[in-house]
């Protein structure tokens, strides 16, 4: 399994000081919100709120009975002339990909957008073996010179404006610094084009796998996928397991709730059914083909029952960019490659509560990701539940006795009213309103700490009032003011 990175508040900080990183993702989310909700309003799809409830029920029944689905899936494959590898982790995919390129002399891989290979980081691993993997959807493409990881599930690059993509290309492509998008793109395209029809090996992920032909399905927008999984002669396809839907006929269902919760189209401009190698006649295709499933912690995940439903999520990105939290702190804040609120949901799962364990906490729990959830995953509800796994985590580690005796004091406090308001007026003596009430924006040196100083480093507390409310109430009470 890949390894999360911890965030240190100081790049938090970064993120949030960085007025033109902060204008480009409020901006590409901002507009990836207005198209979704266009393409969802019930003038224009009214069975909207059905089909989010028949994906949540297809994906249940699937997933409940993933057993049975893998294997049929693994017999229709076998049956058009493809196989089926299983890998526990991303060593086992590596490996994999690596005996195979050395079995057929392969040295060139392109790579179509897959999430899946970014989790098990397959390209630093095929390159650790000097074999070159070159990514061809545009956004992982400019990534991959920059030596960056996705910043969103669906558009990878949003963070970068075309200025940056200027920058990139002159370092790293050896042309004129141009900021035209047009003309980047057709520069981006004429290196992809050589890479293509060189390459001996094409991977690519995949949106959903249909147990009951054995195709895999790929959606995306800009035909590299359909060039990476014909051109060579080798096609690889690196799925989790949990992409499995049962039937074709439930397919129709998950395509017209992808693109719009993802970009705001009603369908995607190219849609692929792979089910095999190239047959006799046909004059394009792979010689080989191979669905490598994945597990990398998904069984885990699925032996509990009610977080198994996270891994219904299809990558379509809606909750982040409806997240309050993601559009301030962005997607390198995230200790690993899934980021926003399913990946506050699947990396404590996948890496431990332990690893980075103020992850469920980073959520406002306003429940706009459950809401624009095309497949109703109730992610309110599993940070929720983490967040208790946290706190009993932290209880069984050394340092849980002192968050236990800070919250037996407050309660103590709470309690005990005399107590309480002479602890407010205290608090009202030390911070006194004088001809400026408003906010703190420090305190003494003595009292910044802990959870104080966290909170100041990032925002203001509001002054204690001069007088309490119980004061306040008594005065009333005896007709004063």
């Amino acid at each position: 399994m890949s390894k999360a990175a911890t965030t240190e508040p100081s790049k938090f900080r970064q993120t949030l000081e960085d007025a033109n990183l902060q204008l480009a993702v409020y901006t590409a989310t901002g507009r990836l919100m207005e198209k979704r909700r266009e393409a969802v309003a019930a003038d224009v799809l009214p069975e909207y709120q059905e089909l989010r409830t028949q994906a949540h029920e297809i994906k249940k029944h699937t997933l409940d009975n993933l057993d049975y689905y893998l294997e049929l899936f693994e017999e229709h494959v076998t049956a058009h002339g493809g196989k089926v590898v299983y890998c526990k982790d991303g060593s086992e995919v590596a490996d994999f990909v690596l005996r195979l390129a050395k079995e057929r002399g392969a040295r060139l891989i392109v790579k179509s957008k897959s999430m899946t290979t970014e989790e098990i980081d397959l390209n630093e691993r095929l390159a650790h073996h000097q074999l070159e993997s070159v990514e061809t959807d545009l956004g992982e493409y400019i990534l991959q010179l920059a030596h960056q990881r996705p910043y969103h599930i669906v558009a990878p690059a949003l963070h970068l404006t075309r200025y940056d993509v200027a920058n990139i290309f002159t370092e790293k492509l050896g042309v004129e610094n141009e900021t035209v998008i047009e003309k980047q793109t057709m520069i981006a395209r004429g290196v992809l084009r050589q890479k293509f029809l060189q390459a001996d090996i094409g991977i690519s992920g995949a949106n959903f796998l249909v147990a009951d032909s054995g195709a895999v399905v790929i959606v995306e927008n800009e035909g590299n996928a359909r060039l990476t999984t014909s051109a060579p002669r080798i096609h690889i396809a690196v799925a989790g397991m949990e992409k499995m839907i049962a039937r074709a006929q439930d397919l129709p269902v998950f395509l017209k709730l992808l693109g719009r919760s993802a970009t705001g189209q009603p369908l995607t401009v190219y849609t692929s059914f792979l089910s095999g190698p190239r047959r006799e006649g046909e004059v394009d295709g792979p010689e080989e083909f191979y669905v490598v499933l994945l597990d990398n912690g998904r069984t885990r995940l699925l032996a509990d029952r009610e977080k198994r439903q996270s891994l219904y999520c299809i990558r379509c990105g809606a909750c982040l960019n409806h997240c309050p939290v993601y559009r301030k702190v962005g997607g390198h804040n995230y200790p690993w490659v899934y980021s926003g609120p399913i990946g506050a949901v699947i990396t404590p799962q996948y890496m431990g509560v332990g690893k980075d364990p103020w992850l469920p906490f980073a959520s406002s729990l306003c429940g706009a990701c459950y809401e624009v959830c095309p497949v109703k995953i109730n992610i309110p509800k599993l940070l929720l539940d983490l967040r208790s796994e946290v706190t009993k985590f932290k209880a069984k580690e050394r340092g849980g006795w002192a968050e236990r005796m800070v919250f037996r004091l407050w309660a103590w406090v709470m309690r005990h009213p005399r107590i309480y308001e002479m602890m407010g007026s205290m608090a009202a003596a030390f911070f006194p309103e004088g001809e400026k009430p408003g906010w703190l924006r420090s305190v003494p040196s003595f009292m910044n700490i802990g959870p104080l100083k966290g909170w100041l480093s990032q925002r203001d507390l509001p002054r204690p009032a001069s007088k309490s409310f119980r004061q306040h109430w008594r005065s009333r009470r005896k007709g004063g003011r």
